[in-house]
């Protein structure tokens, strides 16, 4: 598998991550918080949520893709972290806008801010390629 491939299917499994838990939670909250009966309580109450354990495992899974993209000699981690937290906070911000049980809010200051990051990453990434030439 291409390490910039397995880069990116990290990039899409830690937001999933996110976006799952965050979905998840909020039946969590209301029914008293994920430590209201302790550690072992919230050890339960992650496995007994599909939502949650879903959550859980597409950390796992990013974890997985994401060591095997740092193996590469040619993506160095000043690029690979910068693809993979940008990628994924662009992500995040817009799923959360259109996904029903998030319906996050999203102005056009937040769109700009989302944007730029972007703009930072491609700035980053081109150097990168400049670097290795």
């Amino acid at each position: 598998m291409n390490h910039l491939i397995a880069l990116f299917v990290a990039l899409v499994l830690n937001a999933g991550a996110n976006l799952l838990m965050k979905v998840g939670m909020k039946s969590v909250e209301a029914s008293g918080g994920l430590f209201q009966n302790g550690a072992a309580g919230a050890v339960k109450t992650v496995l007994s949520s599909p939502v949650l354990f879903v959550g859980l495992a597409c950390f796992a899974l990013n974890a997985g893709f994401y060591m095997y993209a740092l193996q590469s000699k040619m993506l160095k981690i000043s690029i690979a972290y910068p693809l993979m937290v940008g990628g994924g906070f662009a992500l995040i911000a817009v799923v959360a806008r259109f996904h029903p049980a998030l319906a996050e809010r999203l102005t056009w200051t937040q769109i700009t801010g989302v944007a730029l990051v972007l703009v930072g990453i491609i700035l980053i990434a081109s150097q990168a390629d400049a670097a290795a030439a």
